[in-house]
C-alpha cells in the first residue's frame, strides 16, 4: 500500500482519495454447476460495489467512527486502510505504523503456546523482538492468563484466546489503531479494561478509526463520524450528528 512520507509531523495520518472497491459474487459452487450454467447461458458471477468514490482525510490524533448498517462498507474500508485489501480505484495513503484490531488473533497458531504466539503475532503486527521482550510481561498481565501462557493455544477457551490476541495488538507501538467491534472481546470487565486502554492511547495522541454497532459507545469515544450507505459517504462530521442521522434512516 502507498505510504506518505513520515517526515512531516502534522501531515494527515490517513488520506482517502476517490477510493472504490469491487468484489465478484459467484453464483455457482462447483465446476459442474459452472459448466451447466455456462451451457444454459446463465451469468456465473456479478460485480458488487462495496465502496464507491470514498474521500476522507483523517488527521493525527483524531478518533473517527465508521458508521453504517450491515453491508455499508465499514469493514472493507478498515481493511483497505490496514493494507489487507487494495482499492480497485483511487488512493489509500497512510503515514506511520498501523495496527488493526480487525480479525483479532488471525495470526495465532493453535499448536504453539501462548508465549510463542505473543512473539509470532507481535512480529506480524510489526514489532521487533526487543519491543516484544520489553512489553511481554505487560501483555500477559493485561490478558489475565498468566498461568496458561505456556499452554498450547488450541487448549484455550475462546475468551482466553481473544484476551491474549487483543492484548498483543493493543500493546503494539502504533501511530494508527483500527478497531472493529471492540466490545466483542471478552466479558464485561475485560471490555471495560479494553476501553480504558483505548482511551489511554487517545490521550497519547494516537489516531483511531473505530467500527462498532454500539452507537452510544462509539459516539462518546470518537469526536467525528463518517456515515456510509451502500458503499458511499453520506455524512462526515460530528459523531453524535452522524449517529442521529443513522438512526433516522
Amino acid at each position: 500500500m502507498p505510504r506518505t512520507s513520515d517526515t512531516t509531523t502534522h501531515a494527515p495520518r490517513i488520506y482517502l482519495r476517490n477510493v472504490s472497491k469491487r468484489f465478484r459474487l459467484r453464483h455457482t459452487h462447483s465446476f459442474k454447476e459452472s459448466f451447466i450454467a455456462a451451457l444454459r447461458g446463465k451469468q456465473l458471477s456479478t460485480s458488487f460495489d462495496a465502496l464507491h468514490d470514498v474521500n476522507a482525510v483523517i488527521g493525527e490524533g483524531e478518533s473517527v467512527a465508521l458508521l453504517g448498517f450491515n453491508g455499508s462498507g465499514k469493514s472493507t474500508l478498515l481493511k483497505l486502510i490496514s493494507g489487507v485489501l487494495v482499492p480497485d480505484d483511487g488512493d489509500v495513503l497512510t503515514r506511520g505504523r498501523i495496527a488493526g484490531l480487525i480479525e483479532v488473533g488471525a495470526g495465532f497458531h493453535p499448536d504453539l503456546s501462548g508465549r510463542e504466539n505473543v512473539y509470532l503475532n507481535g512480529a506480524i503486527l510489526g514489532m521487533t523482538r526487543a519491543e516484544i521482550d520489553a512489553r511481554f510481561d505487560e501483555i500477559v498481565t493485561f490478558s489475565e492468563i498468566e498461568q496458561f501462557i505456556d499452554t498450547e493455544v488450541k487448549h484455550y477457551s475462546s475468551g482466553m484466546f481473544l484476551r491474549l490476541a487483543f492484548s498483543v495488538a493493543i500493546h503494539t507501538e502504533v501511530d494508527v489503531l483500527l478497531v472493529d467491534e471492540i466490545l466483542s472481546v471478552g466479558d464485561e470487565p475485560f471490555q471495560r479494561k479494553c476501553l480504558a486502554k483505548i482511551r489511554e492511547l487517545q490521550r497519547a495522541g494516537k489516531t483511531m478509526v473505530v467500527v462498532s454497532h454500539d452507537l452510544e459507545m462509539v459516539s462518546s469515544l470518537c469526536g467525528r463520524g463518517i456515515l456510509l450507505e451502500h458503499g458511499r459517504v453520506v455524512f462526515d462530521g460530528d459523531s453524535k450528528d452522524a449517529v442521529s442521522l443513522m438512526r433516522s434512516r
